[in-house]
């Protein structure tokens, strides 16, 4: 079963997702008119807002807070270091760069999750890939497909991984057996998700810009005390990403490493993030205004805090020609480089920060695919909820490979079916981002008119998209 899992998952990340990701992002790159680039102040005012009335949903901030909860994990620390150790300070560039067409994707499928969305029992806004793929393409059985797949991967199996480095960090750190850890994650996160989608926001737009400005300011801290090096520094990530100065695992070993830490970094196509993105009241009233919203959320994920992460690893000397030290272990030799031993609590606490925002996050995520596929009564989302806290206390206490990797073939497939579909509907996030540009052009603050697109009616919530703002 090893061997099977294992031959899949060569078969996902190693062709279809790195090839498919970057070609559906540079698809969108063009097909919208560099949308990332052009609409890139009107980001900001999409997260912002002016405070709808409807309360149905989250708010914009909210739902980017929370998508970056899930997005903003150990791969932010753990992640990074292990791409500079294989591909060099190269990665680092690539890492760049899969980002900047990343957002659009990132955009696009928002946009689309946005459309689709429905509202669940309670009144709710409720959405993502599975509704688009159903509503949009009339494949009710791809959703199902995906559904499964993102119960499977972000309501389970990824908690117990963002748990087990929890519990590793605070072991290594402050001596905390990981049992002990694992309880009190537990219970934890049962208080957060057990007040659903609506308190997980609440927590993520207080927990997630405190996480996320503390490690920034801290990257920040490190390049003040290091001014005169960063120049040089920034030169060497450009040289070494196209072979101009040696360096570890060469041009390709950068570019592969770079491009596979960047995807697997801010998840754009992987089709995680557009089921939050489907729960928040759009401010402007359109669905491109929450792509835009997204689309930052890759932003800040891999050009800011992938970023600081690297600048804290380049510019402390930690990593050696010929030194194994890798991960986790290497940030935290960076940061005891930069501040002393308190580096390594500080990384250990990082860490806390960004995998519990990530529980909660991929739970927020895999409430919607039960929703999606009529699971989404009270013992649905409880038999949810408390696998979602057994997987935390499970994963703390327990690494099995072979379960992490049978996740990993099911993310392959569920990111597989998300980019077909996406690139199926292109042509509607072409006449969204039409629409929203053209109505920003003329002055006027974009709203979203069902009755001018009598194409979509058959599949988009009348009830929702009628009504003027």
């Amino acid at each position: 079963m090893d061997d099977v899992i294992g031959f899949i998952n060569d078969i996902f990340w190693s062709y279809i997702l790195i090839y498919g990701l970057l070609a559906i992002g540079l698809f969108f790159t063009f097909r919208l008119g560099f949308v990332q680039f052009r609409m890139f102040p009107e980001m900001f005012r999409t997260v912002l807002g002016r405070g709808e009335a409807d309360r149905a949903g989250i708010t914009p901030f909210q739902a980017l807070c929370t998508s970056l909860a899930s997005r903003v994990g150990t791969g932010n620390i753990a992640g990074v270091a292990v791409a500079i150790h294989l591909g060099g300070p190269g990665a680092v560039f690539w890492m760049w760069m899969v980002a900047l067409v990343g957002m659009a994707t990132a955009y696009a499928e928002s946009t689309l999750a946005q459309l689709y969305k429905t509202r669940n029992e309670n009144g709710e806004y409720r959405g993502g890939p599975a509704f688009y793929m159903a509503k949009g393409l009339n494949a009710p059985w791809a959703g199902v497909i995906f559904s499964v797949c993102l119960i499977l991967v972000f309501g389970l199996v990824f908690n117990a991984v963002q748990a087990n480095s929890i519990a590793e960090a605070m072991e290594g750190a402050f001596g905390v057996p990981k049992l002990w850890v694992g309880f009190a994650l537990a219970v934890a996160t049962a208080v957060v998700i057990f007040g659903g989608i609506r308190q997980v926001a609440r927590v993520a737009q207080v927990v997630v810009p405190f996480m996320a400005l503390a490690y920034l300011l801290v990257a920040l801290y490190v390049v003040a005390i290091n001014l005169s090096e960063v120049p040089a520094t920034l030169m060497h990530i450009v040289a070494s990403a196209f072979g101009l100065e040696a360096a570890a695992g060469g041009v390709a070993g950068a570019m592969l490493n770079g491009v596979k830490r960047g995807l697997f970094s801010n998840e754009a196509g992987m089709g995680s993030a557009p089921n939050i993105a489907a729960v928040a009241t759009p401010d402007p009233h359109h669905p491109s205004s929450q792509g835009l919203v997204q689309a930052l959320g890759v932003f800040i994920d891999t050009l800011l805090v992938c970023t600081a992460t690297a600048l804290i690893i380049l510019l402390s000397g930690a990593m050696t020609p010929g030194s194994e030290l890798t991960g986790t272990p290497l940030t935290q030799a960076a940061m005891r480089e930069h501040i002393g031993s308190a580096g390594d609590w500080f990384v250990a606490v990082a860490i806390l920060f960004f995998a519990f925002t990530s529980i909660i996050g991929n739970y927020s995520y895999a409430e919607n695919a039960m929703v999606f596929l009529r699971l989404g009564n009270r013992v649905g989302i409880a038999a949810l909820r408390l696998g979602t806290v057994a997987m935390v206390i499970w994963g703390a206490y327990e690494s099995v490979t072979t379960v992490f990797n049978a996740a990993d073939a099911s993310m392959g497939l569920m990111a597989t079916v998300n980019i077909i579909a996406i690139g199926l509907l292109s042509g509607t996030v072409v006449k969204l981002t039409a629409d929203y540009t053209a109505q920003r052009k003329a002055g006027k603050r974009p709203e979203f008119h069902l009755a001018d697109f009598p194409e979509l009616k058959a599949g988009v919530d009348v009830e929702i998209w009628s009504r003027r703002h």
